[in-house]
């Protein structure tokens, strides 16, 4: 990949095979296997996306549900694997997808920050050496000795993104988790990306918001059912995507 270059999406499909007949038990369902009887449906979730992002840059991924915007970032995330196509990242990823990815819902908040800053990659001396600041920006030390699985959703987001940017990552993902938020919060975690960008972290966020969007991002893809319908400055794509709506 070209050094100047964080993202590059080529031409990717995502395929998926969504079972055509329903099977009421487990023992139907091997025997069909055997017998080679299961059909399915082919499903393209991503249809001949390209995307390629440059350093510093910040894009929103933006369409309707089942438009395909998770199912991008999972595949730069390296979760999902592009049927035809490629994807090559130039730089370290943080990323924040799923609510609770990572966290073990019955320990403590304390407990999973380290948990989770494991799955990150993050060293145990190194975690305890940031605890603080993690739990400040989360605004959890109330909260910390209960089990997760005990957290609002609202919570674990914020636990979440408090951990994930406790540090400068090439390029942090980000999917629709803060929407869970307070509105405050939401503000708090806007301006943290905004600082990223500034230090040159590469941000990939996806929100139902256009408003956050344009506050947050300098691009705009619009995804629609699996196709690129437009990409380029976000004020135009977001403008074209409000009037595709109406």
């Amino acid at each position: 990949m070209d050094d100047g270059f964080a993202v590059r999406v080529e031409h990717a499909v995502v395929r998926f095979n969504m079972a055509s007949e329903r099977i009421d038990n487990l023992k139907e369902y091997f025997v069909k296997l055997i017998r080679r009887e299961l059909m399915f449906k082919e499903f393209l979730a991503l249809r001949d996306v390209s995307l390629e992002v440059k350093k510093g840059e910040a894009w929103g991924i933006i369409g309707t549900n089942g438009s395909g915007k998770s199912t991008l970032l999972k595949l730069v995330c390296g979760i999902l694997k592009p049927y035809r196509g490629s994807v090559r990242i130039n730089g370290s990823i943080a990323p924040l997808i799923e609510l609770g990815a990572g966290f073990d819902g019955d320990l403590t908040a304390r407990e999973n920050i380290f948990l989770n800053g494991a799955v990150l990659g993050y060293n145990r001396a190194f975690m305890q050496e940031h605890f603080d600041e993690i739990v400040d920006f989360a605004e959890l030390w109330d909260f910390l000795d209960m089990p997760i699985k005990n957290y609002s959703s609202g919570m674990a987001a914020r636990l979440g993104f408090a951990i994930a940017t406790v540090v400068r990552p090439d390029i942090l993902i980000c999917d629709e988790v803060l929407a869970v938020g307070d509105y405050a919060f939401q503000q708090k975690c806007e301006r943290r990306m905004g600082e990223m960008r500034d230090r040159g972290t590469t941000l990939l966020y996806v929100s139902h918001s256009i408003d956050s969007v344009r506050c947050v991002c300098d691009h705009a893809l619009w995804l629609d059912k699996g196709v690129v319908r437009m990409a380029g400055d976000v004020g135009e794509v977001g403008d074209a995507y409000i009037r595709g709506l109406q």
